[in-house]
């Protein structure tokens, strides 16, 4: 039997993403839609001005859109557990009250820094997913919240995961971000045509602080953040989907260009090893061409979920440098909590 599902801003981008992505699956049953004051009681066809490119799925289009409250939620249908894909301005309360009936898996950044909260990517940390139950203990919930990490911060986290084996001391990384990254209507165009925008509000603050607590480490009750110094530079740029980061790499150790290729190729997590639904097959793909990876050309490996890499060569003041890129609505969004949530049921907590 498949588990019933709410998806909370569900007239937004990541919201039609969410639906977008949970056609057809076989765990997964979209039960409630819920968005604002403006849209509640009204069709999802006439609430929702649909942005992706594939069509609204006709699943949905007569669902009726309810308030974001649990108790509306709970009056629509049946749910087992809420996505959440809430602006994080507003998300905080809201996840928090749905939290004390059900388990909530969010993309919004409200929580993510939380010490009782798990900020998952489900190839790097699954063991974080422990946190849940000194959450639930702490604040007497039935059930709770679990958090996935900004966009730009997956793919930077998933590459640095493979090379913790050499002891990874020290990164720069310098982001172009996509558009749709700033949601929708997004970025002005006059803003960004025939321009690059140097500047992303918070952006840099979540890649640091973000990525040193998921490659962090579980001690009982909390986790420690992993001793890496960590320097982002984040810049929207006029592409639509796919962030591209030139990241700089100091390690412990100095392997060779091809036992960095390798470390890349042979990563594997659990998602792969438990064959998930959304799991790509390879969650990092290497390119050996000089001019890879491309946004247009590189964004949809794996179905969005891959991580594409390349351009691995030796840095004469750190020790490793590349380039990886990810689908920043896929892999960075919804794709992401479908599979945590996909984790989260072969680990009983869904």
């Amino acid at each position: 039997m498949k588990r019933e599902v709410a998806i909370l801003g569900a007239t937004g981008t990541v919201g039609q993403r969410f639906i977008e992505l949970l056609q057809g699956h076989p765990w997964f049953e979209i039960s409630v839609l819920a968005a604002s004051e403006r849209s509640a009681g009204k069709k999802y066809k006439e609430a929702c001005k649909w942005r992706m490119e594939t069509p609204m799925p006709e699943a949905v289009e007569d669902m009726t859109v309810v308030n974001t409250n649990l108790k509306e939620v709970k009056q629509a249908g049946n749910v087992d557990f809420v996505f959440s894909a809430l602006p994080g301005s507003i998300a905080g309360p809201i996840e928090e009250e749905f939290a004390v009936e059900y388990p909530v898996v969010s993309k919004a950044s409200a929580h993510r820094m939380k010490s009782d909260v798990p900020l998952i990517i489900p190839e790097v940390n699954p063991d974080h997913l422990q946190l849940i139950s000194v959450q639930k203990k702490k604040r007497g919930w039935n059930g709770f919240i679990s958090t996935d990490p900004n966009c730009s911060t997956i793919q930077l986290a998933i590459t640095l995961k493979a090379l913790m084996k050499f002891g990874v001391e020290n990164v720069i990384v310098s982001t172009m971000q996509a558009l749709s990254g700033a949601g929708y209507p997004g970025v002005p165009s006059l803003d960004i045509i025939d321009n690059v925008v140097p500047y992303i509000s918070g952006e840099e603050e979540k890649m640091e602080n973000e990525t040193r607590k998921i490659l962090g480490t579980f001690y009982g009750e909390e986790i420690q953040p992993a001793n890496i110094t960590i320097s982002a530079s984040c810049h929207r740029v006029n592409v639509k989907d796919g962030h591209l980061e030139a990241v700089y790499v100091g390690l412990e150790q100095k392997p060779t260009i091809e036992e960095v290729k390798e470390a890349f190729r042979n990563f594997v997590g659990e998602p792969q090893r438990l064959k998930l639904p959304t799991a790509p097959e390879r969650p990092i793909i290497v390119k050996e061409e000089i001019d890879r990876p491309q946004p247009r050309f590189d964004r949809d490996a794996g179905k969005g979920m891959s991580v594409v890499v390349g351009r691995i060569r030796e840095d004469p003041i750190m020790t490793v440098k590349y380039l990886c890129l990810g689908h920043n609505t896929i892999r960075g969004a919804a794709g992401a909590g479908i599979l945590s949530a996909e984790l989260m049921v072969k680990k009983g907590l869904l």
